[in-house]
Parts: C-alpha cells; structure tokens; sequence
C-alpha cells in the first residue's frame, strides 16, 4: 500500500485527494495539460507555479568546478505496467541510488513522454525518459534522457515483452534489465530547478538533463504511440521565470 501511494505522488496524483478526485487528468481535449489547473484543488499548483517543468534549454551557466553524479544502478527493476499515461517501471527496493550534493536518492521508477517535454536549444526529441529519485525526506531527483531514432535500444524489448495493454495490470518482469543501457556514456547534463511535469505539479524537483541522447528504433518508438492511441504525452514548455540553468 506504501508503494502504490507514494508511486502515486510521484506520477502525479495527489494521494490526499485520490478518493474524491472525479476529473481525471490526460493529455485529450478536455482533460489537457491547459486544463489542468482547473480540475482539482489538488492542481492549482500546475496553474501558479513559477517554476513549472518542462523548460527549453537556451542558455546555461557552466561552473568552474565539474560536479560529477553518482549514479549507482545495479538492480533490475521488478515490475512494468501501463497506467494510463506512460509506460512506467518500477523497482521493488532501495538497492539502486544516485548521489547528487552528497545526498543519496533512491531509484523509484522509470517512465516515457513522446515526444520529449524538455528541449535543447528549442529542439524536440522523439522521446524522453525520466529515472524517478526519491530520498529520505521525500524530496525528488529527475534524470532525463533524450532519444533520437536510430538503433533499437536493447532493453526496450525487455520489459515491452512482458507488459500488459490492460490500464494498471502491473507484469513482474521475466528478463533483467541493464539500467546502464538506457543512460548516456558521457555524464555532461544540463542541472535546474522545477517541478513534476503531470498533476499535482510539485515545485522543488531537481532535474538533471543529459546533454547526450540514445537511440530507439522506429519499430519501438511506434509501439509506444500505438499504445497512447498515438495521441501525445507531454506537458508544453512552461516559462522559465529566471530560473538558473547549470551546465555541468
């Protein structure tokens, strides 16, 4: 039950409100990203905030000092399930970390957004995947890694095989999955502050964005769309409001 409410908070959905909430929120007509202030007390956030994620990387400040992530990613994940708007993976424990300002975060889950929410010098990607990191405080870390059509990414068809088209029919997972194939080689990233991109839009998110993107295949990218009905799902660049970007 702590797993699924705290998966839940995560994603986007404020626990809290999850018994009473009738609206839900999406990416159609009624229920997008532009309506989503007005569907809930709980997403008032989405509409007020002033540091609201996605952003277009335009200019970055790049420090002096190389602050290099610790990203320690050893355990295959457990599970995977559709649930309604992305695919999302989760892990079963606090075995997989990363270290950001000698804080430790714990890998939660990984999910996709076509095409990416964030953008690089106004560039949009075909995909975008976000590691979901939590630690002690409840305080979140996001990594975010750009795809771009080419090779099929091996560890796709890993847990693609094993995932149900039923909405929230979570699969346990028949194969391993190597978490280091779907991160960049080169670590340079793009470091700010913001916000979960779904309800209830959380601030105080740190977001770390490889500079670096992977490569998925047309085929897999196409099984995604087809499961969204090939509808997209991501938010629209939100404004910056002064906000520092690092480069590291």
């Amino acid at each position: 039950m702590r797993k699924f409410i705290l998966t839940a908070v995560m994603w986007g959905i404020a626990a809290s409100g999850l018994a009473s909430e009738t609206i839900e929120w999406g990416y159609n007509e009624n229920n997008a990203p532009e309506h989503w202030g007005a569907l809930s007390p709980n997403y008032k956030m989405c509409d007020l905030g002033k540091q609201q994620s996605p952003i277009n990387i335009t200019q970055a400040i790049e420090t002096e000092t190389k602050q290099k992530i610790k990203i320690d990613y050893k355990v295959s994940p457990h599970d995977v399930v559709f649930n309604g708007h992305t695919v999302q993976v989760n892990t079963q424990d606090k075995s997989d970390y990363l270290i950001l300002d000698q804080q430790k975060y714990f890998l939660q889950q990984f999910h996709f957004h076509t095409p990416s929410e964030n953008q690089i010098q106004g560039k949009s990607f075909p995909l975008e995947l976000h590691f979901v990191n939590q630690d002690a405080q409840g305080k979140l870390t996001v990594l975010a890694v750009m795809f771009v059509l080419g090779h099929e990414n091996s560890e796709w068809n890993k847990f693609w095989s094993d995932l149900s088209n039923k909405e929230n029919d979570n699969k346990v997972l028949s194969h391993q999955i190597n978490l280091d194939k779907l991160l960049p080689k080169k670590r340079e990233y793009y470091r700010t502050l913001g916000s979960l991109t779904t309800p209830p839009c959380t601030e105080g998110v740190h977001w770390i964005i490889f500079e670096q993107p992977l490569t998925i295949s047309n085929t897999q990218l196409s099984e995604l769309k087809a499961l969204l009905h090939h509808h997209a799902n991501n938010r629209p660049i939100q404004p910056q409001n002064g906000r520092l970007v690092i480069e590291d």
